[in-house]
């Protein structure tokens, strides 16, 4: 009879909660029927930006390379160099580099958290068990006219509790979306990171071999000017002039001297933030790099593309978009604190005086239903939060525009600089050479007895700076050409 009691009781009960389930399920269906997203939808800003560049109608008057608004391809600009041990060097750093690895780290932070956001939408399931020990004290009872024990004994307890919101008004999913958002944000931050970096790459790499072609030329300027030291010994030996004119040549070869150890530590420390880009110790490059090598030229062509291809290739703009929506999505996720939240609980379980009969049905106990939650008083705080969240999106907008405009000032700034380069090359080449003929002359008129040493004196200081500039305005073109790659976002495809 026992036997079949239990049966009967176990179909009552799996009736019941095949019934309550079924109420639930139509329950949870009608809800997502009638389910809406609370908050506004993310759009993308918009911005107007100039049909063209500026820079590139007015080129240089005698260009070695022009800026063209053809397609840009600036996935592996450093390239165009054609440098191999500039090439060596950017790809070391794109698989060593510590801001990368950073920035890469950043991104599997970003991921994770966007899967704890997505838990919300499934529901939780929690087990637990339980033992307590427990004796109860002697009470008087008037009915046994005598003194009766309380409870001693064990109490055993297993079961499993569960809960699932039901995202109504789409505040968990507004949540994903906001750290899809924030995901996207990390991405575009990691591809900013790149483009600085190779930017770095190649601005070190073409200031190293600037100040080694400047050491070099120091040190032939070095080697004349000594040369001229001795002829002007030789003539104030026989007499021919004053011991000022030695004296004068001398402090031009001590001058000389003076700039080349300043030269040397420019070019140690163009190294050393090198081999910290690499990941390395500042003298693991010094053996590799310490011989000297031309400065990289520049190509004959460097298409820009057009103003408004700067909105999808540049990083920083794109991390700000992203950043804009992930804040728009947490306008909803406030937005939807106002409504009521809808929830599915239940527990199941055993509980049983005796461990060894716990886990029968008769000792089951279980629970399910919906619960709701509403926010009636609150002093305001959900609709301060709102405006909180709109401010901040606000400000998100604001920092988006700022960053396109700046965007657009770097590219042409860097296309003028680019260009204008150029025409200063052009005039210190004429200037190089008008100072050399300008020495020789000097300099053959003063061994013959017919001119001054003060003009070839003059002549001489004119000559080494103009080689200094010259080498100078070299480097400048070719780091300005890497800063306009910088300005274009080019790069960052390279690791996509």
């Amino acid at each position: 009879m026992r036997q079949s009691f239990m049966y009967t009781n176990q179909r009552r009960v799996c009736r019941e909660m095949k019934r309550i389930g079924s109420l639930c399920i139509q329950g949870i269906c009608l809800l997502i029927i009638v389910s809406c997203t609370a908050g506004p939808n993310f759009r993308k800003p918009e911005t107007v930006v100039p049909a063209a560049w500026h820079g590139v109608d007015a080129p240089a008057a005698s260009p070695i390379s022009v800026a063209t608004p053809q397609v840009i391809d600036a996935a592996e600009w450093w390239e165009t160099f054609n440098d191999p041990t500039l090439n060596s060097l950017v790809e070391r750093a794109l698989e060593a580099n510590l801001d990368v690895r950073l920035a890469q780290a950043r991104i599997r932070q970003a991921r994770a958290a966007r899967g704890v956001a997505s838990t919300g939408l499934w529901p939780e399931i929690d087990a637990s068990a339980n033992y307590t020990y427990s004796r109860g004290n002697s009470y008087w009872s008037d009915t046994s006219n005598g003194w009766v024990g309380g409870y001693t004994g064990d109490l055993f307890q297993i079961g499993l509790d569960s809960s699932w919101e039901m995202d109504f008004f789409g505040a968990i999913r507004r949540n994903v979306e906001a750290a899809d958002a924030d995901v996207q944000a990390a991405v575009e931050d990691r591809r900013d990171v790149l483009v600085t970096l190779l930017g770095d790459v190649g601005t070190n790499y073409i200031n190293l071999r600037g100040f080694q072609q400047q050491i070099a030329i120091a040190r032939g300027n070095l080697k004349s000017q000594r040369q001229t030291v001795e002829i002007t010994r030789q003539r104030h030996q026989a007499g021919l002039v004053s011991a000022l004119d030695v004296a004068n040549a001398s402090a031009q070869v001590a001058l000389t001297e003076s700039q080349i150890p300043t030269l040397e530590s420019s070019a140690l420390g163009a190294i050393y933030a090198l081999s910290v880009l690499l990941a390395r110790e500042p003298a693991a490059l010094v053996q590799e790099l310490t011989t000297d090598a031309p400065i990289p030229p520049v190509p004959p062509e460097v298409p820009v593309g057009l103003p408004s291809d700067l909105l999808r290739r540049r990083p920083d703009i794109r991390r700000v978009e992203a950043r804009i929506h992930a804040a728009t999505a947490r306008i909803g996720v406030a937005t939807a604190d106002l409504f009521p939240k809808f929830s599915l609980t239940g527990s199941f379980g055993f509980s049983s005086l005796n461990a060894n009969v716990l886990a029968n049905w008769s000792n089951s106990t279980w629970s399910i239903g919906p619960a709701v939650s509403w926010p009636i008083f609150d002093a305001g705080r959900i609709r301060w939060n709102i405006e909180a969240q709109n401010a901040q999106e606000e400000q998100a907008l604001l920092t988006y525009r700022k960053t396109v405009l700046t965007a657009l000032r770097d590219v042409e700034t860097a296309m003028v600089a680019y260009a204008k380069e150029q025409d200063r090359r052009r005039a210190l080449i004429e200037e190089v050479a008008q100072n050399q003929s300008a020495f020789d002359l000097s300099m053959n008129l003063y061994v013959v007895g017919r001119g001054d040493f003060l003009n070839v004196l003059i002549a001489e200081r004119a000559l080494c700076t103009s080689e200094e500039a010259l080498v100078q305005s070299v480097r400048s073109l070719s780091t300005d050409l890497v800063a306009l790659y910088k300005a274009l976002g080019g790069g960052w495809e390279t690791c996509l």
